[in-house]
């Protein structure tokens, strides 16, 4: 009874796992969950935890044991996305920034933006101007340690706190005046919403950058952003792109992909090139998610899309969630108490890299003063995005065939007394019965030879009976037996209606081959193909028997392509 206790407690053991997320100021959530749940289990338990509702804007994001840095899926299960054994570390953070942070409903979600957004300013995320940077400075000192005080704050005291990869002591000096003068009697809710309102007409606010490289070979960084799609070159935007004017994103290999069409039907095609096919696919999963999220209506407009053209797909992916407008439309049906927030003071150096450099052992760092000496795009160089997986590109061919028909002859029986048979008519009939078989008649006959004549008295002889019992050399045919000429029209038939039996079922499977292609392939957005394309069904008959066998199909194709050039 004991040792079935213990096994059963260490199955149970073996089918959990705990888990530590890293939230956005710095503290850890530890659970225990089990191996088979889901990212949306995960993600509400943390939600609860934070007492959040407006949590559409939030993701999960981890880093593998190669560095790479993903966003949970939330309808896959977290043990098979994750490539390191348990226990799981993760953290939590802002996926889709808000278009406009002030109109969010809640202060525990501007406060949780807040945080996001002031760990962008000090990783060289968040670009502004150097009077720009004092003022975003300044509200931060005002939200977290009040008004100033002479008997708390000595001379040089906004020195202690690092707020971006690198200031100046003129910085310093700026941000403790505005922090004395203009920021007195500000409540913490009050800075961080002037905070929010300021970084929002920054250029950069929300961005996350994807290293690149141009055609040229000049290195680049692209980002998403609530607006749009974003190109930072040299700590410049050199493109900027609506999410309305842009109309497809796609990857192959290291190679992404931007098209666009703007004013005067102007197509524009941008071509960067990622560092690895991972980063590039990683790259493209994100601009899916952040276009149908910023651009759509509803998310019933959601559809699958793919990384690559018609009959070659490297990857498909499909955005799981509500989109920005249904977000504000459920946000404002919020009806609570708004819940208590636990404001941590501002510590000297408090925002401590982030888990874009790789898992670290302690979540929150106490040194006085990091001396960081990096620029502003040096900090965006330390950011490396990945990926998910490697694309594969798969090639679908299909093999053609024609049956052959089989062709029939029939023999007639050889003997030297042949059948009568009925003079040609410019109708002829159908063959008659065995049984119902005569002689012509004499009105429609010649005179008869005188073969004819020798089996006209042999019949007179022989009894009426004794006709069908004629062996091959007699004359007429056994009963119930088929003249050789209507045995070959029956067998003619017969092989005609199988051909046509045969060609219809080949027609058949050949148009729901095309509508297998066109459902699995292309990206018609028809309403009936949608909603095929949405069934739980169809998505795992892709994903687990077509993607396979398209694979094994290249792969063989190729192999085959190899011997012929050999």
């Amino acid at each position: 009874m004991l040792s079935r206790l213990m096994s059963g407690s260490i199955r149970n053991l073996e089918r959990e796992y705990n888990c530590t997320v890293r939230l956005l100021d710095d503290t850890e959530y530890t659970c225990t969950i089990q191996r088979d749940a889901k990212g949306q289990y995960l993600f509400d338990l943390i939600c609860h935890h934070l007492n959040l509702l407006e949590k559409d804007y939030f993701g999960i994001r981890y880093v593998d044991p190669d560095k790479q840095r993903h966003w949970l899926e939330f309808t896959k299960s977290i043990a098979k996305q994750m490539k390191s054994q348990p226990p799981f570390t993760m953290c939590l953070r802002v996926k889709f920034y808000p278009p406009d942070p002030a109109a969010l409903k809640e202060e525990i979600t501007r406060y949780l933006v807040f945080l996001q957004i002031k760990r962008d300013l000090y990783h060289g995320r968040l670009l502004c101007k150097t009077s720009d940077a004092a003022m975003l400075a300044a509200y931060i000192l005002q939200a977290e340690i009040g008004d100033y005080d002479p008997g708390k704050h000595p001379e040089g005291y906004s020195s202690k706190f690092q707020f971006f990869p690198k200031h100046s002591e003129k910085l310093e000096r700026r941000i403790a005046e505005i922090h004395k003068t203009e920021l007195i009697g500000q409540t913490p809710e009050t800075s961080e919403l002037n905070f929010l309102q300021k970084a929002q007409m920054l250029e950069t606010y929300g961005v996350d950058p994807h290293p690149c490289k141009d055609v040229s070979g000049n290195p680049a960084f692209l980002a998403f952003t609530p607006f749009g799609f974003v190109v930072l070159q040299g700590n410049k935007r050199v493109h900027f792109l609506k999410w309305n004017e842009v109309t497809k994103l796609k990857f192959e290999g290291k190679t992404f992909h931007i098209y666009a069409n703007q004013k005067e039907d102007k197509k524009i095609i941008l071509t960067y090139f990622a560092p690895t096919p991972e980063a590039c696919k990683h790259l493209w999963k994100c601009g899916v998610e952040n276009q149908a999220f910023y651009k759509l209506e509803k998310s019933s407009q959601v559809r699958t899309v793919s990384s690559s053209n018609l009959f070659f797909k490297g990857s498909r992916f499909r955005y799981s969630g509500r989109v920005a407008k249904e977000v504000m439309e459920q946000s404002a049906k919020i009806k609570r108490e708004p819940p208590e927030i636990h404001r941590a003071g501002l510590v000297p150096s408090r925002s401590c890299p982030s888990i874009t450099h790789g898992p670290r052992l302690s979540s929150v760092p106490r040194t006085r003063r990091r001396a960081v000496h990096i620029s502003i795009m040096e900090g965006l160089e330390s950011l490396r995005d990945s990926a998910h997986s490697t694309p594969v590109r798969s090639v679908s061919h299909g093999d053609s065939f024609m049956p052959a028909a089989a062709r029939t002859r029939a023999r007639r029986p050889p003997s030297s007394r042949t059948r009568p048979t009925a003079p040609p008519t410019a109708c002829c009939p159908p063959p008659w019965p065995s049984a119902a078989w005569s002689w012509p008649s004499p009105a429609r006959s010649t005179a008869p030879p005188a073969a004819s004549r020798r089996r006209r008295s042999l019949r007179r002889a022989r009894p009426a009976g004794d006709v069908a019992e004629f062996g091959p050399a007699g004359a007429a045919p056994s009963h119930g037996r088929a003249p050789p000429r209507r045995e070959a029209t029956q067998v003619s038939k017969f092989v005609l209606s199988v051909l046509r039996l045969l060609l219809v079922t080949l027609g058949l499977l050949f148009a729901l081959l095309l509508l297998l292609i066109v459902l699995t392939e292309s990206d018609l957005d028809i309403a009936f193909l949608r909603d095929i394309r949405k069934t739980p069904e169809f998505e795992q008959f892709h994903y687990e028997y077509f993607c396979p066998l398209r694979r094994w199909l290249s792969c063989k194709l190729r192999w085959f392509g190899g011997l012929l050039i050999k």
